[in-house]
């Protein structure tokens, strides 16, 4: 999670278990309007096999998308729109679930909004990120959208996703950790997703062994810090285990730095 970072360093905010692994997040972004349930991103899933769970340490209860929509008193079908920030597993997982064998949407009623050059990389990634991409579930999704009239590309750098009712949800990419890589925001959030995933990786060098461009992820990171600073944006953290989200000062040495950080008050594996 840290690439070339010393452990040394980085051990000291994220402790590791005996596997080197550290504790993280699948925090997901909802907006709720009187005609609209938008979601971004969807969590990692359920339908992983035990192998899987056992590396990644993955702690989730069965259904936990739903578990978490119903906890505010919404359910899957309620949801209108989803925004997908990209197709890595974590992120786009939980759109798909799997009952008699089959692959089915979770969400069977909302518009999909993805990136259309990044979908392309998912269906033919590099050797070194195709694990990253699990086609033989998202894919069967995607074909069960496009039947329905329910995929919506979006495409370029930067721009819009949406209108809903008292704002707009915009979006950035980057191109370090993934190509096209999305970052919705809003006149008051925005999501920051694996550019930045933790409030630990707000210096530039801390990037991701995971990034297919770390050099790159440097300059978008810096890049989109500068844009969360001017719009005076609250950055959403969707891996943070301890902070859901902070604002950002100037930093003259580092850059950047968490002007306020806002606490998470129990962590439950899925969070919205």
């Amino acid at each position: 999670m840290f690439g070339i970072i010393p452990k040394p360093l980085w051990s000291k905010v994220a402790p590791a278990d005996s596997q080197n692994r550290i504790q993280l997040a699948l925090r997901l972004w909802l907006i709720k309007t009187n005609k609209q349930i938008i979601l971004v991103d969807t969590g990692i899933g359920d339908y992983h096999p035990e192998k899987f769970n056992q590396m990644f340490d993955v702690k989730t209860n069965q259904n936990p998308l739903k578990e978490s929509l119903n906890s505010l008193g919404l359910s899957p079908n309620d949801v209108t729109d989803l925004v997908l920030s990209h197709f890595h597993f974590d992120h786009i997982g939980g759109i798909a679930t799997i009952e008699n064998g089959n692959v089915l949407p979770v969400l069977p009623n909302a518009k999909i909004y993805y990136h259309e050059e990044h979908y392309q990389h998912a269906l033919n990634p590099t050797q070194r990120d195709a694990g990253s991409f699990q086609k033989k579930y998202f894919e069967p999704v995607m074909d069960y959208y496009r039947q329905k009239n329910l995929l919506i590309p979006i495409n370029g750098e930067d721009g819009k996703i949406l209108d809903y009712e008292g704002g707009t949800l915009n979006f950035t990419c980057s191109h370090g950790h993934t190509p096209f890589l999305m970052h919705p925001f809003n006149d008051k959030y925005i999501y920051l997703t694996d550019i930045l995933p933790t409030s630990n990786h707000i210096k530039i060098p801390w990037v991701m062994g995971y990034d297919l461009r770390p050099a790159q992820s440097t300059i978008d990171k810096k890049r989109i810090l500068e844009l969360t600073y001017h719009k005076k944006l609250i950055a959403i953290f969707e891996h943070d285990p301890d902070f859901w989200g902070a604002s950002v000062e100037r930093c003259s040495k580092k850059g950047f730095i968490p002007k306020e950080k806002f606490p998470v008050q129990e962590l439950n594996g899925y969070q919205i």
